[in-house]
C-alpha cells in the first residue's frame, strides 16, 4: 500500500534551510568579529611598538642635538684658543722686531741726519727729524731701502727751516718693515698653509 505524507514537508525544508542560513550567518558574523578583533589587536600592537620606536628615536635625536651643541661649544673654544695661540705666536715672532728696527736705524742713518721721533703703526714706521740737506735725506732713504728688514721708504714732507741760526731740512719719511725670509720661516709658513688646506 502506498503511504502518502500529507505533512507540509516543503515548509519543513524551508524552515531547516532558514535555520541553517541563520546559523551560518551567525557563524560568519562571529568569525568576522573575531578576525576584526584579531586585526585590531595586531594593529594596536604595531602602533604601540611604532610609538615606542618613535620615542626611542626622539630620545636619540635629543641626545644627538645635545652632543652637537657640545661640539659647537668645543669648536668655539678651539677657535678662541687658536686665535689666542696665533696672537701669542705673532707677539713672539715680533718680539725682536723693535731691536732689529733700532739696530737698522742706527746703522742705516748717515751723519748729518737727526731723528726727532719714530712711531710704528702696523708694519709702517714714521720717521721725523732734521737733515743738513736733501741729499742726506736721499742717502738715508737709499740706505733704508738696502736693508733686508726695511723697504719702500717714501718722503711725506721735506721743508727747509732755520734751527739755531742754521738752515736745516725738517722731514717726515715712511718706511715699511719687511721681514726677511729664512728657510725656517718658509718651512713654518708652508706647514701652516698645508694644515689649513
Amino acid at each position: 500500500m502506498i503511504r502518502i505524507n500529507l505533512l507540509p514537508h516543503r515548509e519543513e525544508k524551508r524552515k531547516e534551510r532558514r535555520r541553517q542560513f541563520y546559523v551560518s550567518a551567525g557563524l560568519m558574523l562571529a568569525l568576522g568579529g573575531a578576525v576584526w578583533l584579531l586585526m585590531h589587536m595586531i594593529n594596536a600592537g604595531d602602533i604601540e611598538r611604532q610609538a615606542m620606536r618613535n620615542k626611542t628615536f626622539k630620545d636619540d635625536i635629543a641626545a644627538l642635538d645635545r652632543e652637537i651643541e657640545a661640539i659647537k661649544d668645543l669648536r668655539g673654544q678651539i677657535d678662541r684658543l687658536l686665535a689666542r695661540k696665533q696672537v701669542i705666536e705673532t707677539l713672539q715672532s715680533n718680539r725682536a722686531e723693535t731691536v732689529h728696527l733700532f739696530n737698522e736705524l742706527a746703522t742705516r742713518i748717515p751723519s748729518g741726519v737727526f731723528l726727532s721721533s719714530v712711531s710704528q703703526s702696523g708694519n709702517k714706521i714714521a720717521l721725523k727729524g732734521y737733515a743738513q740737506s736733501n741729499a742726506r735725506i736721499s742717502n738715508m732713504m737709499s740706505s733704508l731701502n738696502e736693508s733686508p728688514f726695511l723697504a719702500k721708504s717714501e718722503v711725506v714732507k721735506s721743508v727747509a727751516e732755520l734751527l739755531n741760526n742754521r738752515r736745516v731740512y725738517r722731514f717726515e719719511i715712511n718706511v715699511y718693515i719687511e721681514k726677511p725670509s729664512t728657510p725656517a720661516s718658509e718651512a713654518a709658513t708652508h706647514a701652516a698653509t698645508t694644515q689649513k688646506g
